[in-house]
């Protein structure tokens, strides 16, 4: 089976240690929303980092569409778990910033920037700085800054995980309707189990450096903060949970 992105029996370790990933196999069909699931120091991170291209794997082939991941490239967009903007530059020029490592940003880039942040609701905060925003606004700011340059693959490492609930919530329907409208194939790395059934279509568990269950998430669409008080939320988390513990067990 190839997708859009594959990860076709990679590992990656260090000298004297076990492989942080070990063998990994997973494929990605493009336009979907894939969640990677695990514990603290399962090796998810280092999986995402190379499937990126900001690691190369020791054994194994990572590739997009059809050709190897060397490198990060405008083709791929990044959000961590801190919004890591620049302290010194204002809203749209830190979205812009993918932009300016390339040329100098022009008109049209600035209406896509200021379109973005309309979207996510932060237009009329365009001019402000980084420290005059919350910490749920600094991470649209950095939504928008990785989707500015219409990335075809989207790569998220536990980026709500320091909001509460309700701004994680709201961040979480903004990622959903962006990377919807744009057609986005994104890989969400969290801990988080209802994090993972409300985003994903497909949820990988992984443990010591191993993808050990494959869960097809089928929620009807488009999500809404409502179903998860419904049956069929609860008994997918459920799902996931199981699959957790016979992880452990």
């Amino acid at each position: 089976m190839h997708g859009f992105l594959n990860i076709d029996g990679v590992r990656y370790g260090y000298p004297g240690r076990a492989p942080v990933v070990d063998g990994v196999d997973w494929h990605i069909e493009e336009g979907q929303f894939h969640c990677l699931l695990g514990r603290s120091g399962c090796g998810k991170t280092t999986l995402l980092k190379l499937a990126a291209g900001l690691l190369q794997p020791q054994t194994g082939r990572v590739s997009l569409r059809g050709q190897a991941l060397r490198a990060p490239g405008p083709q791929l967009g990044f959000m961590f778990q801190a919004p890591t903007l620049l302290e010194w530059l204002s809203v749209i020029d830190n979205v812009l910033l993918p932009v300016s490592l390339q040329r100098k940003p022009d008109a049209q880039d600035r209406a896509r920037a200021l379109a973005l942040l309309a979207q996510l609701g932060l237009q009329a905060h365009a001019q402000r700085h980084p420290r005059q925003l919350s910490g749920g606004q600094q991470s649209r700011v950095a939504l928008a800054r990785a989707l500015i340059l219409s990335p075809a693959l989207l790569l998220l490492d536990e980026p709500f995980a320091a909001l509460d609930a309700i701004t994680r919530a709201e961040l979480q329907d903004d990622l959903l309707q962006s990377c919807r409208q744009r057609g986005t194939t994104v890989l969400f790395v969290t801990h988080d189990i209802q994090e993972a059934v409300y985003l994903g279509e497909r949820i990988a568990v992984m443990r010591a450096g191993r993808i050990v269950a494959d869960i097809a998430v089928t929620l009807a669409g488009p999500r809404t903060q409502a179903m998860r008080h419904e049956p069929p939320f609860n008994q997918a988390c459920a799902r996931v949970h199981a699959a957790m513990e016979e992880v452990r067990a």
